[in-house]
């Protein structure tokens, strides 16, 4: 698309038109029944409008957005979700998490869901594997699950997912595979531990659309390292949230906008001659990490 030159502002007239189509459009949700429906509505009308008329966009964008969104759907099945890509880009899907999981004392923070969670993944025991075969350097990791004060968490469910060392998540192969996911409870103290893979970075799918604006405005397609978690326990609000590997370069620079501080942990590199804590050979070398997850109370 041939760039413009910024188009200069509307006089009066023209304003005071623009103005008028905004409050008819809004006002045409007036009788919505349901409250919030039209909160959301009025103020969806709002804030479009107001983007169209700040930036004076031209019918020729406006027709090239409709075919960007038509491509995402042709591209989005149950295996890919092109839109959430563009919500992770654009730093919606992050800041709706913001918005709703507010900082509650110590809680660990939330990030981003991303599109590669499976519901009902493989039951792995306590010290299991979750990677079920997936290439990569494995990785110990362990931690507690508490609550706000510190009382020890039991039985909480903990969903964990991750890419591989090629950088692909199981769902991304065509064979369907299950690999590096599956879920766990916390023991009676609220003690977890499993083995996985090292985080590795990896480019987001950039072979669509969203890769296409992402190349458009130069901006990198790669994520930093990172190991997602669910974890949901009675009483509590359910965390989403992900640890990143400290030193690793893309921290700065994450294409979705999901590195936390508090989030970014030491990966400790172990030679393959240190034993591991259960005592499981690993044929070269291999890293640990922990991770202390603090629960919020459920929002009323």
């Amino acid at each position: 698309m041939t760039t413009q030159p910024p188009r200069p502002a509307p006089g009066p007239e023209q304003q005071e038109r623009e103005a008028e189509l905004v409050d008819r459009v809004a006002a045409s949700f007036d009788s919505c029944p349901d409250p919030r429906l039209r909160q959301l509505m009025s103020g969806l009308v709002r804030h479009l409008h107001a983007y169209i008329r700040e930036v004076r966009l031209t019918e020729e964008e406006w027709n090239r957005a409709i075919d960007f969104l038509t491509r995402c759907g042709h591209l989005t099945d149950d295996r890919r979700q092109e839109f959430i890509l563009l919500s992770d880009v654009l730093g919606a899907s992050m800041q709706t998490v913001t918005v709703n999981n507010e900082a509650y004392d110590d809680a660990t923070e939330a990030t981003v869901f991303g599109p590669f969670f499976v519901a009902d993944s493989p039951a792995v025991p306590l010290g299991g594997d979750i990677a079920a075969g997936a290439p990569g350097e494995p990785c110990w990791v362990e931690g507690t699950v508490t609550d706000s004060a510190g009382t020890p968490l039991a039985g909480a469910r903990i969903e964990v997912w991750e890419a591989d060392e090629t950088g692909h998540y199981d769902v991304q192969y065509d064979d369907h595979r299950t690999a590096a996911r599956g879920h766990l409870f916390s023991d009676s103290q609220g003690r977890f531990r499993f083995w996985a893979v090292t985080p590795t970075p990896y480019p987001i799918p950039h072979d669509g659309p969203v890769g296409k604006l992402l190349e458009s405005v130069g901006r990198s397609p790669m994520r930093a390292s990172h190991l997602h978690f669910k974890v949901a326990h009675e009483g509590c609000r359910t965390l989403v949230t992900h640890i990143f590997v400290r030193g690793d370069e893309l921290l700065d620079s994450d294409a979705v906008f999901g590195v936390k501080e508090s989030l970014v942990k030491d990966f400790e590199r172990q030679p393959a001659d240190v034993p591991t804590p259960d005592g499981r050979s690993t044929q070269g070398p291999w890293s640990r990490v922990r991770f202390d997850i603090v629960l919020a109370p459920a929002q009323p």
